[in-house]
């Protein structure tokens, strides 16, 4: 039986957030909106799973194919990054360096995410479109000064991203990323948010990105440089989580730019990030309008 899977969508221009059942999603803010505008409200309260039995036994309001997904945390307060946190991605580097001794990140804007099966944006600005598949850590509980010991109870669902990254624009400046991190619309999150059910949910499971049909990216979340519970502990040490904030956690080896020639993302590619008791994140890829 699949775990329980709440989305936020469109359906002619307006946005609501339903459950995932088979053959489509039933519309819960229709039921919930007043006291849940949206999904960010509903994991401040704890109330993921609550909605979703609300929806057991309902048929779909809205098929699939009438709906445009969304990424699943409308407006977030933040959007941190991890980078270089699979033991072979610090050896792709080639610097002859040892793991790290603290975690690369970064924080990225919500414009430069879509939802699933809505199409990445190659910018006019480059043609070095890559992928990045990552297991994501939705926050519940708000914090600061978390201890390793506890961080995994702020953790309300989790989800997938594709953290899609413009390579030259990624070492324009001498020791920032930022810029190639935030194109609009060059990564994507979701499907959905699947409520956080304890650490075996996501402590080792298998994560990987297909491109084409192609697999380019497999590894296990147990191989972490640094673990769910240090990252929560870590980032809550200089910034207050509160619930709705997205953590992606890293990504493996294999991204586009480390092959040779590199393997960028071109207009009809199609790219999917898969991880165990979550789903599978879909999208395509077109180019900029002129």
């Amino acid at each position: 039986m699949a775990p329980p899977r709440l989305a936020t969508f469109s359906v002619n221009g307006s946005t609501k957030y339903g459950a995932v059942v088979d053959g489509g999603i039933v519309d819960l803010s229709a039921h919930f909106a007043k006291e849940y505008p949206t999904l960010r409200e509903v994991v401040a309260a704890g109330a993921l799973t609550k909605l979703a039995r609300h929806a057991e036994g309902r048929a779909p309001d809205h098929a699939f194919d009438a709906i445009t997904w969304l990424p699943p945390i409308p407006a977030p307060e933040k959007i941190i990054c991890i980078g270089v946190n699979y033991p072979d991605r610090n050896a792709e580097y080639k610097d002859g360096q040892d793991a790290p001794k603290y975690p690369s990140m970064f924080m990225r804007t919500p414009r430069s995410f879509v939802g699933h099966e809505t199409p990445l944006v190659r910018p006019r600005a480059s043609p070095q479109l890559d992928y990045e598949g990552e297991l994501v850590l939705i926050i519940g509980k708000a914090g600061r000064h978390i201890a390793e010991s506890t961080a995994l109870d702020h953790i309300a669902a989790v989800t997938l991203c594709n953290e899609g990254t413009i390579r030259d624009w990624v070492r324009h400046a001498k020791f920032n990323v930022t810029q190639g991190k935030n194109f609009d619309s060059t990564g994507s999150l979701g499907p959905w948010l699947v409520p956080y059910t304890g650490e075996s949910q996501i402590s080792d499971i298998r994560l990987s990105t297909r491109v084409n049909g192609e697999t380019r990216q497999d590894d296990r979340t147990g191989r972490l440089i640094f673990g769910f519970r240090y990252l929560i502990n870590y980032i809550s040490t200089f910034t207050t989580l509160v619930p709705g904030d997205v953590i992606v956690t890293g990504t493996p080896t294999g991204a586009g730019a480390r092959f040779d020639p590199p393997r960028y993302l071109k207009p009809g590619d199609v790219i999917e990030v898969e991880a165990e008791n979550i789903g599978t994140l879909r999208n395509g890829v077109i180019d900029e309008a002129l």
